[in-house]
């Protein structure tokens, strides 16, 4: 790998890694355990340690060890290791998803200091279920709560551009990354930890691992409400979330089209077979707002969400338009309910975060 600007190169990973000892002797730099090691411009250093699922406790010790000296090399300004259990074709073949474990006794909570963790959800990608939860995260926000945000779309991180954040986490005395900060909001996304431009050619058990991490070595505080943006599809990746957090529901966002709601009630499913509530449906770009005109085109139909919630047995919260402004406001990382929260869908997304405050309050 050629030299980057700050000089470090792979070799001098695997160099800063010689001393890392391994259970079964060796180093973590001689080994097969070792791989994807990438070294970006700015200092960006990320690689994964390959385990088996029961030598997590063990290798804690070790991934933290190997982070340190990483940290050490001149220049490094980021440094991601993850722990990834791969698994055999038996494995990954399709079953039916378990239910979640007891909690050990005296083991303690992933998020201790987060009253409530909510996923907003998508049966698939392109229905904009990232900007429904950061304006909703922000309708909370509004109603007085402390929120944060969880960008867990490793492959397609999508919350640093919708904030108009830039710049990288710092590390606490405790060596817990601390989230940034926008519109009165915690947030934290893989996009703080890598270029932008950065593919991530990761496999299953890595992107679980790093959406791991990211809830449990992150210092999100005392929250009233997390919102985890959680990647589309039904996958190992939202399997991991749904079953290792204590998720006090589900909001699902679908466009009225019946592509859409296909995947969204796969989506509902899956989260059923977990035992987590469905706080309800959104229909999201129900219409095109015209700008010239004012007249609304129902590009993807009409009424198809609020339709399958019925169907389906669940809450249909509301939908909301596509409008010039709307999109505007996301590019620019200005969310519309932090621009213009008097608006008439700053309004919308309101009453959304109103519904889900409803929720939460009616399980406490």
């Amino acid at each position: 790998m050629a030299d980057t600007d700050h000089g470090i190169t792979a070799d001098a990973v695997r160099q800063a890694l010689s001393d890392i000892a391994l259970p079964e002797n060796g180093t973590l730099a001689g080994s097969s355990r070792l791989t994807g090691i990438t070294v970006e411009p700015g200092g960006r250093i990320s690689f994964a340690i390959t385990i088996a699922p029961e030598e997590a406790e063990t290798f804690a010790t070790i991934r933290s060890a190997a982070e340190t000296a990483i940290r050490s090399l001149a220049g490094a300004t980021q440094v991601l290791v993850v722990l990834t259990a791969e698994r055999d074709a038996a494995a990954t073949a399709p079953r039916p998803a378990p239910k979640p474990e007891p909690k050990a006794a005296g083991k303690a909570p992933l998020l201790p200091d987060v009253a409530h963790v909510v996923a907003v959800a998508s049966g698939k990608g392109g229905v904009g279920k990232s900007t429904t939860a950061i304006n909703i995260a922000l309708g909370l926000r509004a109603l007085g709560l402390k929120v944060g945000i969880l960008d867990a779309d490793i492959y397609g991180p999508s919350l640093p551009t919708l904030l108009g954040l830039r710049g990288s986490p710092q590390v606490g005395p405790d060596r817990r990354l601390k989230p940034l900060q926008a519109h009165g909001l915690a947030a934290m996304s893989i996009g703080f930890l890598v270029d932008e431009e950065t593919a991530m050619v990761w496999r299953g058990p890595m992107v679980m691992s790093a959406i791991t991490q990211m809830l449990a070595e992150v210092d999100w505080g005392t929250l009233d409400v997390l919102m985890v943006d959680m990647p589309p599809g039904t996958g190992d990746a939202q399997l991991a979330i749904a079953q290792g957090v204590p998720l006090a529901g589900a909001v699902i966002v679908s466009t009225p089209q019946d592509l859409a709601l296909i995947d969204a009630r796969r989506g509902i499913a899956m989260f059923r077979k977990v035992d987590v509530p469905i706080i309800g449906l959104i229909e999201n770009m129900a219409h095109f707002v015209c700008p010239d005109c004012g007249a609304g085109h129902d590009i993807f139909g009409s009424g198809g969400t609020a339709a399958a919630a019925g169907r389906l047995g669940v809450p249909f919260l509301g939908a909301i338009p596509l409008t010039i402004e709307l999109r505007t406001a996301s590019d620019l990382g200005r969310p519309i309910t932090a621009l213009s929260p008097d608006s008439e869908l700053g309004l919308k997304y309101q009453e959304l975060a109103t519904s889900v405050l409803r929720h939460l309050e009616g399980r406490t």
